[in-house]
């Protein structure tokens, strides 16, 4: 392994095409402003550096970074890779991760406006995130423990998993397919519109018109909070603990709930059943 130590680059593709290195308490920065400075490597270990230049790791595998920087000039920093493992680093450049497969992120602070756009596979876990459109049209995701404050969050995205985590995110989770949280906290207005095979378990729910256009959808054991006008036009099995603020001409299936303040049926073709306990 070729180890590059306690060394400065800002040349254009100062680092192209590596194969089997380690990079630690490196600094990717400077006046030459030059970019992509590990692109096309392989077996790629960072530490505890700092990456102040645009599009670093694009088309590698096996990568691992650690303990490290990329900060809001990093732009686009991780596109087209494969194997990548991410712990204890800032992530705050536009579109930090894009077209990517097979992701772990750990303890990690994400700013980062359009984050994880079409990723297959990624886990991430004890970690923050900001920005908008988060993990667009991404599939196999595990989150476990992640709090996210943003907009527009992960709409299309497909065969997910999400427990113990915290989202403050308006219009989340729409078009959404096959997709379960658990033990969450979802807090932003129109949540889940027009998505396909969702479960919401053990989870409170925040905010107004949610859970509209639905198909397959399931809550089990949920709590809804300001949530007027839900469910319209939604095919919905859910068990409510909580009273509802109103509840909007759901297509069908039977809505449980300790009670609603209001009940609105007024489209001829809604048929689903909503019972008070």
């Amino acid at each position: 392994m070729k180890k590059y130590s306690d060394m400065q680059f800002d040349e254009e593709r100062a680092l192209y095409g590596s194969d089997d290195i380690e990079v630690s308490n490196c600094r990717f920065d400077g006046p030459a402003d030059g970019e992509s400075a590990l692109k096309e490597g392989r077996n790629i270990t960072v530490k505890d550096s700092y990456f102040n230049l645009r599009y670093p790791f694009w088309h590698d595998a096996h990568l691992r970074i650690e303990n490290s920087e990329m900060t809001e000039l990093c732009r686009a920093a991780l596109w087209y890779s494969e194997d990548i493992r991410i712990s204890g680093t800032k992530m705050h450049g536009i579109k930090a991760l894009r077209e990517c497969a097979d992701v772990t992120i750990e303890d990690s602070d994400i700013v980062s406006t359009e984050f994880g756009w079409s990723v297959r596979t990624i886990r991430m876990k004890d970690s923050h995130a900001e920005g908008e459109y988060f993990m667009m049209r991404s599939d196999h995701l595990k989150f476990d423990n992640v709090t996210l404050k943003g907009k527009y969050s992960f709409q299309y995205i497909e065969d997910s998993e999400f427990n113990n985590c915290n989202f403050d995110t308006k219009d989340a989770f729409w078009h959404a397919k096959n997709v379960v949280v658990r033990n969450s906290v979802i807090k932003g207005e129109y949540l889940a519109w027009y998505c396909e095979n969702v479960t919401f378990e053990n989870c409170t729910i925040i905010g107004t018109q949610p859970l509209c256009y639905c198909k397959g959808l399931r809550m089990i054991n949920c709590q809804m909070i300001d949530a007027d006008l839900a469910f319209e036009k939604s095919e919905v099995e859910a068990e409510i603990t909580n009273v509802v603020e109103s509840i909007k001409n759901p297509k069908c299936g039977t809505i449980t709930t300790a009670g609603v303040k209001e009940i609105i049926m007024d489209d001829p073709d809604a048929k689903g059943n909503i019972v008070i306990r």
